[in-house]
């Protein structure tokens, strides 16, 4: 937790490196904008510029927030009517929600068993008049829907015969489908405001770890799910990643390459501006490494194995400097390991990783969940695009980096 000595501290370290980190910037901007240059260009000056645009985004941790007493197996972040919360569900059987602002626990839900993944749902929020949803899933085989404010249980799917593992809310139709992955090896499709299980995918041959939908389509302007043209894939224990269309609900590809459990996955995104755009997807695996797929060809891209430990999370990097992204600097992901360490990539060069952030105390034992956080201009402190990385680790613990 934060303390006045603290802030009193992290405020006199952010003073003294005001100068420091304005002139980075400046430096970073001439080149980007004089040379026009590109990651990808020479891989070495890309590491320098990545490195220093690390050190000036993440180079202070600034909160901990502490409460769970086993791993955090995810977070997510919200704003509800101009607050920002974070969310985490954990191995402890307990789904806390956290004001950032205060750096306190406003929530405490406590559950009979594990609590494996953690969602704010936009669906309420945006559709049922601002309602503050989480919804989570858990060892107990249901997807259950708590309000915030009543502090209640109002809505809950059953469907699964075994452990869901994953959820994930669609980025189109404003977040009324749910998909979920089980350890009874299958992938649902939910209707968030019908209640309703729509269809189940069936192929896998061992637990599906991880499920995400395709990135939204701007030229959809459809209602109706038939038709969309979106997809599902998902990452399972039998080491494959497969892809899957929503309306037919046929399996359309097998991604093969992973030698062990695939434990996380994400479709990239045309917002991101990433090389290949939707047409991507980025892995980590219990083998050590991330991979990139495309899925257009149905072949590997890019594999990174530099880890030491185990890959739990993976996500796409959203740098911005000054409104100008370095030189499509969304091509950098991170992934966060047993490790300890969280690394950052460039999704066109499989060399070695651009920087690196070792966790703030070696007895958090490793790195469980990670998410990218776009903090408000009151809680950006010297991170002045705004983006923070957060991530929770197998100690219990939550952190800030920013």
């Amino acid at each position: 937790m934060a303390t006045p000595d603290n802030e009193k501290k992290i405020s006199t370290q952010l003073t003294a490196s005001k100068e420091e980190g304005e002139e980075i910037q400046l430096i970073i901007q001439h080149w980007i904008r004089i040379l026009n240059i590109k990651l990808g260009w020479i891989h070495d000056f890309d590491k320098f510029v990545v490195n220093y645009v690390c050190i000036l985004f993440f180079k202070y941790l600034f909160d901990t927030f502490t409460g769970h007493t086993n791993w955090v197996n995810s977070i997510d972040y919200s704003t509800f009517d101009d607050n920002q919360f974070i969310c985490s569900g954990s191995e402890d059987s307990t789904i806390r929600v956290w004001d950032i602002e205060t750096y306190r626990q406003v929530r405490l839900f406590n559950q009979s068993s594990s609590v494996n993944c953690v969602r704010f749902s936009p669906y309420h929020y945006y559709n049922n008049h601002r309602r503050n949803v989480i919804c989570f899933s858990s060892d107990d085989k249901a997807i259950h829907f708590y309000d915030i404010k009543d502090n209640r249980q109002f809505q809950i799917f059953n469907g699964h015969t075994n452990s869901v593992f994953d959820i994930e809310f669609s980025p189109f139709n404003g977040g009324r489908y749910l998909c979920s992955g089980s350890r009874d090896n299958t992938i649902c499709l939910w209707d968030v405001e019908t209640s309703e299980s729509l269809c189940t995918f069936n192929g896998h041959g061992n637990w599906v770890w991880c499920v995400d939908f395709s990135s939204l389509q701007s030229n959809n302007k459809n209602n109706s799910i038939s038709g969309s043209g979106y997809t599902i894939c998902s990452g399972s224990s039998d080491s494959t990643i497969r892809i899957w269309d929503i309306e037919t609900t046929k399996q359309l590809l097998v991604l093969n390459g992973h030698k062990y459990s695939v434990w996380c996955i994400k479709y990239g995104s045309n917002e991101l501006g990433n090389s290949g755009g939707a047409n991507t997807i980025l892995s980590g695996s219990m083998d050590r490494s991330i991979r990139l797929w495309d899925i257009r060809s149905g072949q590997q891209i890019q594999i990174f194995s530099e880890h030491k430990g185990y890959i739990y999370a993976v996500e796409y990097s959203p740098f911005i400097v000054k409104n100008i992204e370095i030189g499509g600097c969304s091509n950098v992901i991170c992934s966060g390991s047993t490790d300890n360490t969280i690394r950052f990539w460039d999704i066109r060069s499989n060399k070695n990783e651009l920087y690196l952030i070792k966790a703030s105390n070696q007895e958090e034992n490793g790195i469980k969940s990670l998410k990218f956080i776009p903090l408000k201009k009151k809680e950006q402190k010297n991170n002045n695009n705004g983006i923070n990385l957060c991530y929770g680790s197998l100690k219990g613990l939550i952190c800030i980096w920013g």
